[in-house]
């Protein structure tokens, strides 16, 4: 199987003062290409440091991190947000839409900042918010959209530039249980469309949807494991 990411012996602490506070303490861990997994662990566990390092939002202190055979452990500032726009797609708690962009406009930034013209933009992005059922929507900007909606619209954009894994922190967070169950129906679809997910989440109904949960706790892995507890998709 093909490896999109390969944590090695990844190392990670903070400074309080002259406090030293270790997070990440030698964590290494494969996920494959079209692997659906969750992490999950308590607060200070290390889940949202280890997801900030995936996502390449942060460096690791030590240790090696190749994400789809780029070592990204050692790059410079411009070439991690140059590699996060290639090969991640994030989809947030927040929605982080801007307000006074379109859904059409919104899903198709992450193509402005690639360099592809207007044209080919607005088609890609038509294309992806089809995906998620929201073409008809389209020129509505976020505040005419329902939360539910605007998650749908956040998912586009993480998926038009074709990345190598979505990226997903909390991304029913904000949403009532039906549209929760909704929104996890469409990260099912993407899954069954050959994309890797990784979501991190607190909530166990979130991560049975899963097909793999990575437990963490104090800074290492605690468990990981195939989920037998997944949905029957409809």
């Amino acid at each position: 199987m093909d490896s999109v990411i390969h944590l090695e012996q990844i190392v990670k602490s903070y400074f309080m003062g002259r406090q030293e506070l270790q997070v990440l303490k030698g964590l290494s861990l494969d996920i494959f290409r079209n692997e659906y997994v969750a992490l999950m662990g308590p607060s200070g566990s290390g889940k949202s440091t280890l997801m900030n390092i995936i996502g390449c939002l942060d460096t690791p202190g030590g240790g090696s991190y190749i994400l789809n055979g780029h070592d990204v452990s050692k790059m410079e500032d411009n070439q991690l947000a140059e590699i996060r726009n290639k090969e991640i797609g994030f989809v947030f708690q927040q929605f982080n839409l801007l307000p006074r962009l379109t859904a059409l406009e919104n899903v198709a930034l992450p193509l402005v900042y690639a360099g592809i013209g207007k044209r080919l933009r607005n088609e890609k992005a038509l294309h992806v918010l089809e995906m998620v059922n929201l073409a008809d929507r389209s020129h509505h900007k976020p505040n005419e959209l329902s939360g539910g909606q605007c998650q749908r619209v956040a998912i586009a954009r993480a998926l038009v530039n074709d990345p190598s894994i979505i990226l997903a922190d909390e991304p029913t967070g904000n949403l009532d249980s039906k549209t929760s169950y909704e929104i996890m129906g469409i990260f099912d679809d993407i899954y069954n469309n050959g994309n890797t997910i990784v979501t991190v989440t607190h909530e166990e109904d979130i991560a049975n949807h899963a097909r793999r949960v990575i437990r963490l706790r104090d800074g290492v892995i605690e468990s990981d494991k195939k989920n037998a507890t997944r949905p029957a998709l409809n």
